[in-house]
């Protein structure tokens, strides 16, 4: 008898590890597919920004080039008061052009919480070179663990992943949970918590679409939770991935053009 006890206490605990392993393997799976979502090797796309206020509404269309998590150009084409507008990340460096003044302005560090053409995302959004899969230490969790309640319809058809930044990253989230879809990984929401564990901002995935044979959410919302009624809306029109593009196109000289 106390034999059987031993090797099932043994089982037990070959289980517990097995399934924990299991759940970690998953996780680092989940947030790897959310890192690589919107990028490959380059990346190119049309998309248009919609920022919405209680007072105004204002789209953009613009071009995106991208390489790898490292640099990103965007050049806004419409509407003709903006056309021309362009910004340039290399890393965690960043420089706008404004045509007006024709001049290229650098983006210090102290401006780097600022709003981006007026939208809900900063320029922190635009030059952060961090990754889930690097940068934070995630995992599993279970919906009453964060005190959330599925609807219904949902129930069972997602995986909830809870990501803390690591020590010594300059990341101004106190944690992010996410939402993907079990069967593809996809993710339908972000939400983004300071240090004192309040909601500061959501992120929703819609209408996935494929493009150019990868499939991704086309439309992201983002919406601040201190400013009632404000959102951005980005959606994709157009989008190529692993293309070749030239290295001149990340440069300061691509700017004025």
């Amino acid at each position: 008898m106390k034999k059987l006890i031993i090797i099932f206490i043994f089982l037990s605990l070959l289980t517990t590890i097995y399934s924990q392993k299991s759940d970690s393997n998953l996780a680092r799976d989940i947030v790897k597919k959310v890192d690589e979502l919107y990028r490959s090797d380059s990346s190119y796309a049309l998309m248009e920004m919609t920022i919405k206020t209680p007072h105004w509404n204002r789209t953009l269309k613009m071009k995106t080039w991208s390489k790898g998590m490292d640099k990103t150009f965007i050049r806004i084409i419409e509407p003709q008061k903006e056309e021309g507008v362009a910004t340039l990340r290399v890393k965690n460096q960043m420089w706008n052009y404004l045509p007006n003044t024709n001049k290229v302005i650098k983006i210090p560090p102290s401006m780097m919480m600022a709003s981006w053409m007026g939208s809900d995302f900063t320029n922190d959004d635009l030059v952060s070179e961090y990754t889930f899969l690097e940068d934070y230490n995630f995992s599993l969790v279970k919906p009453r663990e964060f005190n959330f309640v599925e609807n219904e319809k949902d129930k069972g058809k997602y995986y909830y992943i809870k990501a803390i930044p690591k020590e010594n990253r300059p990341i101004v989230w106190g944690y992010v949970l996410l939402a993907v879809k079990k069967d593809s990984y996809i993710p339908v929401w972000e939400n983004y918590y300071d240090e004192k564990d309040k909601l500061v901002r959501v992120m929703r995935f819609k209408n996935v679409k494929n493009f150019d044979n990868k499939t991704i959410p086309s439309i992201m919302e983002l919406m601040p939770k201190d400013k009632k009624g404000h959102k951005t809306v980005i959606e994709y029109l157009e989008a190529d991935f692993n293309i070749n593009i030239s290295e001149s196109i990340f440069t300061l000289r691509n700017l004025r053009k």
